[in-house]
């Protein structure tokens, strides 16, 4: 079935998730919209469609980020002492034993396919108002989150399922990436004139607009030749097939709706961590990103930095990091030579010109910043990669800051909050007692470097934050520009565009706001590395290392695995209700 056909009539069931999936909130939702007669309401079903993205399918660590992330080479959550067990959930996505029965992926998979049946709903209700004053350009933008949320479950699950409640039988379709992919490109393309420009009818990034179209249409081409040939062991995918129109191949695609969005007014940004910042909000790269707001309406996460920083890591006395994930050491050691990147680390300055240095040189910094609600006070760390002994504030047993005696936040040598006598020095190896099992005894869990990438936000509980959670973002496509150019033979042109990334970041003036430096070659593997420099912890590696072939091969806490593990399995759950659905190849069903 095509998804173009889907959108000319009321094509599918939008009780699909009670059919589908037997588990809890998930039903209870999508019953609740129906029944409840939003559908009415064109404006109430697309801002519940626009609000999936943020109701953790997109935000929450054990979403798409920890199936796009956590089973590469740069990220993973392993077991650390009493913490992170959890049913061995988290290591399995590392260790590659997942299986049919892992909670987070179910959990990712009801994420999306609760994505999907908000969007139909948002179709129906603007079929039954005809009228509606933003007729066009709603439908267009439903359309275009349908296939974003389509195209990511065809990504992660190789299939995605729907009801056509105007088929003879109302027989449940089993959409299948091989085939579905062209279909989505097709549609994507063909909605393209009823979007606004960004900017334009009250659109913001927050939006799917033109621009949006464009990112998404240069991601599916990019990852198109793996989509139809999934289970090709020697990874020699055909990049370079005549593309769905014909003109041209898939790269000259990828590059062509590249240079749309690099050629129209986004700039990249020179402080690279501005990107993934508190007030990143219509940040000049951002194309289209999953808007966060504490409004107590739309949920948010603040799990990107959450995650990664260790619990006696304090940015408020109420504000603590949960110390689970880090980067993995074949990611870290990627960066020797380029530890002056302008995206590898990042100094905080204060107001008063107070460095903090994070090496013991920095006794204590002013108070000059307070949480919005309890007005204590904030302490901003570091960006970027966090390796070796750390410092920062510690309490006062009263509820606050030690401070210094003339008013100063007091800084000291941090020791892990789990066991006191372990000082809080991250380590790039890991040296797992057994190196297949990504598990931590308690006077380890100090192991692994931390990722400040994503900006704690201390003004809201630990698990809420105001940064907005880029989807698309300029440098990801001049990521993709190179990567097509570079498979095109286009060498010259590829090594330009990741000199245009490295050149346009600065550093802090610590370091006279020195740019990064210009390559002077480009191979395969300097490529490989150079796009994770850029898109490091942005739900992009799981696909990039699929594309260059190493997502199979062994590396930390990993054997080497087989071609069926590049998509996850059909929760167990799913199969046992639905007999229309076929496990994916390689599963056994339980």
């Amino acid at each position: 079935m095509k998804i173009s056909n889907i959108t000319t009539k009321l094509t599918f069931a939008f009780i699909i998730s009670v059919v589908l999936f037997n588990c809890t909130d998930l039903q209870e939702e999508v019953i609740d919209e129906v029944i409840g007669g939003e559908s009415s309401n064109p404006e109430s079903a697309m801002a519940a469609a626009y609000g999936q993205l943020a109701n953790g399918t997109f935000t929450d660590h054990g979403n798409v980020f920890g199936l796009q992330e956590y089973p590469t080479d740069e990220c993973m959550l392993p077991t650390r002492g009493s913490d992170w067990g959890d049913g061995g959930k988290w290591r399995a996505l590392t260790e590659f034993t997942w299986g049919t029965n892992n909670a987070a992926v179910a959990s990712t998979w009801n994420a999306l396919t609760s994505g999907i049946t908000k969007t139909l709903t948002a179709i129906e209700s603007l079929q039954e108002n005809p009228d509606y004053a933003n007729y066009d350009l709603f439908m267009a933008e439903a359309r275009g989150l349908l296939a974003l949320y389509v195209y990511n479950t065809l990504d992660l699950f190789n299939q995605a399922p729907y009801r056509d409640l105007f088929s003879e039988d109302k027989s449940l379709v089993i959409l299948q990436a091989d085939t579905e992919i062209d279909n989505l490109i097709t549609e994507v393309e063909t909605i393209i004139p009823n979007l606004a420009n960004l900017g334009e009818q009250q659109t913001y990034n927050g939006r799917f607009t033109k621009q949006a179209a464009y990112a998404l249409l240069a991601d599916m081409y990019l990852n198109r030749a793996v989509l139809k040939d999934r289970y090709n062991a020697s990874s020699d995918f055909n990049f370079t097939e005549a593309a769905v129109d014909n003109d041209g191949n898939d790269m000259d695609k990828v590059i062509y709706y590249t240079s749309l969005l690099i050629n129209d007014n986004f700039s990249l940004e020179s402080n690279y961590f501005d990107n993934f910042s508190i007030n990143n909000t219509g940040g000049s790269e951002i194309i289209f990103a999953v808007a966060q707001e504490n409004d107590n309406i739309r949920r948010s996460d603040n799990d990107f930095a959450y995650m990664s920083t260790g619990r006696a890591q304090k940015q408020t006395p109420d504000n603590r990091g949960t110390n689970a994930s880090c980067v993995e050491p074949e990611f870290y050691y990627t960066w020797d030579g380029n530890h002056d990147d302008p995206r590898f680390h990042r100094h905080y300055q204060y107001s008063d010109g107070t460095w903090f240095m994070n090496d013991g040189t920095t006794g204590s910094v002013p108070a000059e910043d307070t949480r919005k609600d309890t007005g204590k006070y904030i302490f901003h760390f570091n960006r970027g990669l966090q390796v070796g002994q750390q410092y920062g504030p510690t309490l006062d047993g009263e509820g606050g800051f030690n401070m210094t005696t003339d008013g100063r936040i007091a800084i000291s040598m941090l020791y892990m909050e789990k066991n006191t006598t372990v000082p809080m020095d991250y380590t790039p190896e890991l040296n797992f007692d057994n190196p297949l099992e990504a598990v931590f005894t308690q006077d380890q869990i100090n192991r692994g470097v931390r990722n400040f990438k994503w900006e704690f936000d201390p003004n809201y509980g630990n698990g809420t934050s105001a940064v907005d959670v880029p989807l698309y973002r300029l440098g990801g496509i001049y990521c993709m520009r190179a990567e097509a150019y570079f498979r095109n033979n286009e060498t010259a042109l590829a090594l330009a565009d990741i000199n245009t990334l490295r050149t346009s970041r600065t550093r802090e003036a610590l370091f006279d706001n020195a740019p990064g430096v210009a390559i002077t070659s480009l191979d395969e593997e300097t490529l490989y590395n150079e796009i994770g420099f850029e898109m490091y912890w942005e739900m992009y590696r799981r696909k990039q290392m699929i594309r260059f072939g190493t997502y199979d091969e062994a590396y930390t806490a990993k054997a080497a695995t087989d071609p069926y593990l590049r998509v996850y399995a059909i929760p167990q759950a799913t199969i046992d209700v639905t007999k229309e659905i076929t496990q994916n190849f390689g599963y056994i069903t339980q």
